[in-house]
């Protein structure tokens, strides 16, 4: 039997600077990720997508800081509907919407691993470590703040709701880190999460140190969060991000990560964050996305279809 797949579309784009995330649950519904899905035989629940938060005014300190009172709403919002999806379906899939998104949806999930009695681990492919607080942030987007807001680092009292769930730090994965200002370095390093950046893949692979992290999420009995940006990606092979870095992730270092976590069968609720349809070209990112999900789900290399740009 497969899995009951959630599907929950958060058209967020509050805490980025570029408009156009909100068309990602749509796009990668488009792509086919339903019907992706259904052909590994799972079934899937379409949630829809969530509507837009009602919000009011949220002052701070931090002129830079932008869309607060927005951003702070979606969390709740994605907070309530994660922990839904968690307790209603075998694996919730957060469509996104910018990566302010992970604020809810992985606390969300946390909260009913919390309540299984379970330690809650998060993956973060990402070429961002996106965990800059509000005091912090220079650029103000605020998809650079879920990780530091997840986490129960200060200095989101009375912008964000409390976290309903901490993780802690020894339970996240960063990969694929390539771009890390000096304020989120000097974090990093305070916390202690565990980072593979571009030059540690380069030299190691993915494989190594994905199965070193996957053997702690087992010998935890814990259940693992994948959180993917679509910016993990080198941008020759998914253009549609509004925040490019040269020299991410490949084809098949992306595909070989969703098919070591199948194997694990560790995953148990994914974010496929920051496509942006309006910087595709002929849908290719978003076709890809879906495929890494189902490489994730099940679909074996001799299965992949051939796919025509």
């Amino acid at each position: 039997m497969g899995l009951v797949c959630g599907l929950i579309g958060a058209p967020v784009q509050s805490g980025t600077h570029q408009e156009g995330c909100l068309m990602g649950p749509d796009a990668l519904r488009t792509a086919g990720i339903t019907e992706s899905l259904a052909s590994l035989n799972h079934s899937v629940q379409d949630y829809g997508n969530l509507p837009r938060p009602a919000f009011g005014t949220i002052s701070h300190p931090n002129k830079a800081v932008r869309h607060l009172a927005e951003t702070a709403g979606w969390i709740e919002s994605l907070q309530e509907a994660a922990y839904q999806a968690a307790r209603e379906t075998d694996f919730p899939i957060f469509l996104g919407g910018d990566h302010s998104m992970a604020a809810g949806t992985v606390p969300g999930v946390a909260r009913h691993c919390d309540e299984l009695g379970q330690p809650q681990f998060v993956l973060w492919l990402d070429a961002h470590p996106d965990i800059h607080s509000l005091d912090s942030t220079r650029s103000g987007n605020l998809h650079g703040t879920p990780v530091a807001y997840f986490t129960g680092q200060s200095g989101f009292a009375n912008a964000y709701p409390d976290v309903p769930a901490v993780i802690k730090n020894e339970n996240i994965c960063m990969m694929g880190l390539r771009s890390v200002d000096g304020a989120e370095k000097a974090i990093l390093e305070q916390a202690g999460i565990e980072v593979f950046d571009m030059r540690a893949i380069d030299e190691h692979g993915v494989a190594k140190p994905l199965r070193a992290f996957l053997d702690r999420v087992k010998k935890s009995n814990g259940r693992l969060h994948v959180s993917f940006d679509v910016d993990f990606l080198d941008p020759e092979i998914a253009p549609a991000v509004g925040t490019t870095v040269p020299g991410g992730a490949t084809f098949r270092e992306a595909h070989l990560i969703m098919e070591h976590l199948c194997d694990s069968g560790l995953v148990t609720s994914l974010d496929l964050v920051e496509l942006n349809p309006f910087l595709d070209e002929r849908g290719r990112t978003a076709k890809l996305m879906v495929d890494l999900c189902a490489s994730l789900l099940g679909r074996k290399v001799l299965d992949r279809p051939t796919r025509s740009f």
